[in-house]
């Protein structure tokens, strides 16, 4: 690893932790230096089994970690309830910050995030890793194309994963002290920032969660949806659940093609991803097929997505520590509208499912 390899602490051993560890140790750029949890032996254990290599730093607790001068950034995958307290606190101790999704319980919060980093001068992003892969570009080139996509009409997209008894008893996603978002934040996190992302980020106006929620015994969302809308034409639904099979599919409909993707989350494959097209087709005669037929497009990449998310904030870093450069302003931008579009879809459950206007 090179002298410019940007070195990463990690506040917390969640499961998730083990995967962008991976990702850390994959990444050109990037190493692991300083595991921190609220116990010196959980942390060791950690370091030990996901391949932190053998100088890096283990500590007992979280402080440790930020107060290591020598830790560039922190990925921090703790419960959004703890998100506002630690991620400021990593931002006063001059760390660039990779925030694990939802990155708050609200866009007030957010924005103490996002202020604390931008006084700072530091690198913020969210850790939605799908963006990060190579398909995600593909896929929005084909979105941007006047004439075999034309201009978007509607967007409809799901993330889903059927838990077991035990998750719905135990995990942190489940317990109102500490994700009270429930699925909208963990899997409705990703719908709303795949309906973003097809709208090339114009905030919809009006968001109106569907008919009907399901609770869990502590109140906390186990399954919803809800509608989007804009001031054009444009309109966008979207579903997301932990009682459902695994779905992760974006359908976005414009006037000229359209675009279908069924893992966009997570790909069937780690280094191998495909979607499809249509694009001015019509039926052939008799109605008995399409013309032209949808296209299947598939998209290789060397580094798992995950890997590709950490090699661009961590040159992002780089940037700013070697080259004097700003932070990158796209990242906490993104971020703040998919807040607020949850923020809204949250406030229309809480009101009786009455529509919500979203204002930046």
């Amino acid at each position: 690893m090179g002298e410019e390899a940007i070195r990463f602490g990690i506040l917390g051993c969640a499961e998730i932790a083990r995967k962008v560890s991976r990702a850390i140790s994959l990444s050109p750029n990037a190493t692991l230096y300083a595991i921190g949890s609220r116990s010196l032996e959980k942390a060791s254990k950690f370091a030990a089994s996901n391949g932190f290599p053998a100088h890096a730093k283990v500590y007992g607790s979280y402080e440790a970690v930020l107060d290591d001068p020598d830790v560039d950034a922190v990925y921090v995958p703790l419960p959004t309830s703890l998100h506002l307290h630690w991620a400021v606190l990593a931002a006063q101790k001059k760390k660039h910050l990779l925030l694990e999704k939802p990155v708050a319980l609200n866009v007030s919060e957010l924005d103490q995030i996002l202020e604390a980093c931008e006084s700072n001068g530091l690198q913020y992003m969210d850790a939605t890793m799908w963006m990060h892969h190579p398909r995600t570009h593909n896929m929005f080139h084909f979105l941007s194309d006047p004439h075999h996509f034309g201009r978007l009409q509607s967007v409809h997209a799901t993330a889903s994963y059927r838990v077991s008894p035990y998750f719905l008893e135990n995990d942190i996603r489940v317990k109102p002290d500490l994700d009270g978002l429930g699925t909208l934040g963990d899997t409705g996190w990703y719908c709303v920032r795949a309906i973003l992302w097809a709208a090339n980020y114009e905030l919809p106006k009006t968001a109106r969660a569907l008919d009907k929620p399901t609770y869990n015994e502590a109140g906390v969302i186990l399954a919803c949806g809800a509608s989007l809308s804009w001031e054009d034409d444009k309109v966008a639904t979207f579903y997301c659940s932990f009682l459902s099979d695994i779905a992760m599919d974006i359908n976005a409909m414009g006037t000229k093609g359209s675009l279908r993707v069924h893992d966009y989350v997570i790909p069937n494959k780690e280094k191998e991803a495909t979607f499809s097209t249509s694009s001015n087709s019509d039926f052939v005669e008799l109605s008995i097929g399409w013309a032209p037929n949808p296209c299947v497009h598939t998209t290789h990449t060397d580094l798992p997505q995950e890997a590709l998310m950490v090699k661009e904030f961590s040159s992002l870093v780089g940037a700013i520590k070697f080259s004097n450069s700003k932070a990158e302003e796209k990242w906490p931008t993104i971020s703040r509208k998919t807040q607020l579009v949850i923020d809204a879809v949250k406030a229309s459950i809480d009101n009786g499912l009455q529509p919500v206007q979203i204002k930046d």
